[in-house]
């Protein structure tokens, strides 16, 4: 177990490295392009298979408890150690990243962006690939900054080499107000590190705060949370978000959501209730405040962009969905609640499958249409997917039900629970503010499938005889097996939920209890 967790973590490296060295002859392929392409689907698959190992090794008798541990001194007079583990709260963000990164070396393999050499792509995904699961699996504050940091040049030159249009200044704004957040959030973790006299995350979590003033929870609650909102993202510090999904290729945007925005709300999870519990306390009904309204401004820009003749770009649209549905999780996180922050994981969860799901979509239908302008779409000659493609279109139309939270698909119970949440808060939170934030989150319910039911009405719905006859190729089988996967989990977690819970309640008891079961 031991192994497995520090493979899963470096090998992605060591296969990155190997990417860019020349193919050997006899595995060149038809050329060295697919070669590397393939050599990026075989890392990735190797990768997610130690993770399924990983899962099945993991006891789950036991979930609050951390597992595969590895601990080896590595910068004595700092006390930074290489600390890895994995618990019921970072196993399934483990697993979901692993598998994601597969889908898109899959799909990449059969559809690969347009620019420049696919060895810098498929070495720069691993480089990726490789920082995400370190942020899920390292157990050290100052490691933990590496590895979240770690994500932001692979990501950067995805956008800005194989993106679309604007894609130079989205990255250049992604990066920027990451980066920025990120120097911030050092300040806090350094504060913490120096002031408990450790870095270790298992130690300072079973501490609970308590050899840390409340002043100095305040500040450190103050500059973490401030790089952790940027990356998750919170309104008001998404702009960065709809730009950099709009100009991602697809596999990029597709990753972005998926995996790189939960890296945000882990550490809310993670750090800041177990280490700064206090400081949490005094925030929680901001930070509700700030999710409350997320989840509306998503939800009224999502309606914006759907509405006829307004030229909504529906990458963009999703992009903005994004906000409102990780503004749940946050709501979830800010209840400081069992309840609460179990909603918040498996909104996380679901909202990795399913929005991944929706941009591998979009991405496949700007392929055959030559553009993702809602208006376009819908207009004359009309995407009528049911009639043109309806296997695309009812994969579309599962996708939108699913993000807008039908009962039975995973997308509801991370919704509900985070509600519930907030409907009754953690002891010394005011009810009245969380009852009006709870009351606000049930609005943005109805305005979510609102905004989708249009989005599916406008490009599934239309005569496919009416305009100009279009070619439009259905689901082709690299598409079918890239997705099928993320429809099959987003039913088994919507119809058994339990698969899920029963690995991050535990977790979430005893890290809210201060490391005490």
């Amino acid at each position: 177990m031991q192994f497995l967790l520090a493979f899963i973590v470096a090998a992605p490296l060591l296969g990155s490295a190997a990417a860019l060295l020349p193919a050997p002859p006899g595995l060149k392929g038809t050329s060295p392009e697919q070669a590397v392409l393939r050599h990026g689907v075989t890392v990735t698959g190797v990768i997610l298979a130690a993770a399924v190992a990983l899962t099945l090794g993991f006891d789950h008798d036991a979930p609050s408890r951390i597992q595969a541990t590895t601990d080896i001194s590595w910068i004595q007079a700092l006390n930074v150690r290489i600390h890895l583990g994995v618990d019921g709260i970072s196993l399934p963000l483990l697993l979901m990243t692993a598998l994601l990164f597969f889908l898109c070396a899959l799909y990449s393999y059969f559809k690969l962006p347009a620019g420049p050499s696919p060895k810098a792509f498929v070495a720069l995904l691993l480089v990726l690939e490789s920082g995400t699961l370190a942020t899920f699996a390292v157990l050290d504050l100052l490691l933990f900054f590496l590895a979240f940091e770690m994500v932001l040049i692979p990501m950067y030159f995805l956008i800005a080499r194989w993106g679309g249009a604007q894609r130079q200044a989205a990255a250049w704004k992604f990066i920027l107000y990451t980066l920025l957040g990120s120097v911030v959030m050092l300040l806090g973790l350094l504060l913490i590190g120096v002031t408990a006299g450790t870095f270790d995350m298992v130690a300072l979590a079973s501490d609970n705060g308590r050899e840390l003033s409340h002043t100095t929870q305040i500040l450190a609650v103050l500059a973490i949370g401030i790089g952790l909102a940027v990356k998750t993202p919170m309104w008001p510090l998404h702009s960065w978000l709809p730009d950099a999904h709009t100009a991602a290729p697809t596999v990029g945007s597709v990753l972005l959501a998926g995996v790189l925005l939960k890296m945000g709300t882990y550490g809310f999870v993670r750090i800041l209730l177990p280490v700064t519990p206090d400081g949490m306390a005094t925030f929680a009904p901001y930070l509700g405040a700030f999710a409350a309204v997320g989840i509306v401004y998503g939800s009224l820009a999502c309606l914006a962009l759907a509405r006829k003749g307004n030229k909504g770009d529906l990458k963009r649209l999703i992009a903005y969905s994004s906000v409102g549905h990780m503004g749940f999780v946050l709501l979830g996180i800010a209840s400081m609640t069992p309840t609460g922050v179990n909603g918040a994981l498996f909104a996380n969860i679901a909202h990795g499958l399913i929005t991944g799901l929706l941009f591998f979509l979009v991405g496949a239908l700007k392929d055959r249409y030559g553009t993702a302008d809602l208006d376009t779409l819908a207009g004359a000659t009309g995407a009528a997917l049911y009639g043109r493609a309806p296997r695309m279109g009812a994969f579309l139309a599962f996708a939108a039900v699913a993000s807008l939270g039908l009962p039975g698909l995973a997308g509801f119970w991370g919704e509900m629970l985070a509600l519930f949440g907030a409907f009754d808060p953690a002891e010394g939170l005011s009810r009245p503010a969380f009852l009006t934030y709870t009351a606000v989150g049930a609005f943005g319910t109805l305005l979510t499938a609102a905004y989708l039911l249009i989005v599916v009405r406008r490009v599934c719905m239309g005569d496919p005889k009416a305009g100009p006859e279009l070619a439009v190729a259905d689901i082709q089988r690299y598409e079918f097996a890239a997705w099928t996967p993320l429809v099959a989990l987003t039913v088994l977690a919507g119809l058994w939920p339990a698969v899920l819970l029963g690995l991050t309640d535990p977790a979430v008891q005893k890290l809210l209890a201060g490391g005490n079961s």
